[in-house]
């Protein structure tokens, strides 16, 4: 009787170490976000199942802001395809923000996009992973338009999916930026969700964007919507092409507005996969 419960017990630890690894694209309802995927179809992705650098083909690594901060006193130095800063291993990305001196700067991180090799117009993006913690983290899943057509920041846009300040433990927020709302001025629009697991668990970070508004999940309870006022692009630019951004920031005005905890580092920002998808 022993040996038969201990077969089953092995049987099940089996399927359900199976049932964890699998990334194959499921069909109909996406597990852990009770989204149904019928009218969606998949456009791009990255699994991460290899090792090395990020997938050329598919990601980028902004570094021109460095010498700036990026407009926000960020306190890391990006760099390019640096294994310490940006490695795939055991099936995920892993962003990597160190404490180094390196070009000036006393820490140094990643900011991987997919511009020119992943630019979408609507679509559904989905975004599975665990974040870094500690005072002086500023992680964030973003989009960026890829070819401003309304000018720059912000009257092109920004679509804020997911950003976490360690400062503030466990809150994430969801923002839009545009030239009628942006934190500049104070009238950015947001919305948040404590998330009491985000640094030990991977969550789904969604965005389904669509004409008359934009709507942003975790997992699957709904956090911010956005909507098209058709009032102008001041208010929507949201109708181009946009592209995804996944970094990792050290301090700034918001992420190191209480310090930043050195004690800390290394943090990484581990992400299991990128999902996009279009209606079909």
């Amino acid at each position: 009787m022993k040996k038969l419960l201990f077969l089953s017990f092995l049987s099940f630890i089996s399927l359900w170490g199976c049932a964890e690894d699998n990334k194959s694209e499921p069909s109909g309802v996406k597990p852990g976000t009770g989204t149904n995927l019928g009218e969606y179809q998949l456009v791009w992705s990255d699994e991460f199942n290899y090792s090395g650098l990020p997938d050329n083909k598919k990601w980028s690594y902004d570094t021109d802001g460095n010498a700036s901060g990026w407009g926000n006193n960020e306190a890391q130095f990006y760099t390019s395809a640096r294994l310490k800063n940006s490695e795939v291993k055991d099936g995920n990305l892993y962003i990597n923000a160190i404490k180094e001196d390196f070009e000036g700067k006393k820490y140094t991180s990643a900011r991987l996009v997919t511009r020119s090799k992943g630019d979408w117009l609507y679509g559904k993006v989905e975004v599975r992973a665990k974040l870094p913690d500690g005072r002086g983290m500023w992680p964030a899943i973003w989009m960026l338009p890829t070819d401003w057509i309304y000018g720059g920041w912000p009257a092109s846009g920004e679509i804020d999916i997911m950003e976490n300040v360690g400062y503030d433990p466990f809150v994430i927020l969801a923002s839009a930026h545009t030239q009628a709302y942006n934190h500049v001025k104070g009238t950015q629009k947001s919305g948040k969700l404590t998330v009491n697991d985000c640094y030990t668990e991977f969550h789904n970070y969604i965005l389904e964007w669509e004409a008359n508004e934009y709507r942003v999940y975790i997992d699957d309870k709904l956090i911010f919507t956005f909507q098209n006022e058709k009032t102008g692009f001041q208010v929507w630019p949201f109708d181009k092409r946009f592209h995804l951004l996944l970094n990792v920031a050290v301090g700034g005005n918001w992420g190191g507005a209480k310090g930043i905890d050195d004690s800390i580092f290394p943090r990484s920002m581990v992400v299991d996969y990128v999902r996009v998808y279009q209606k079909k």
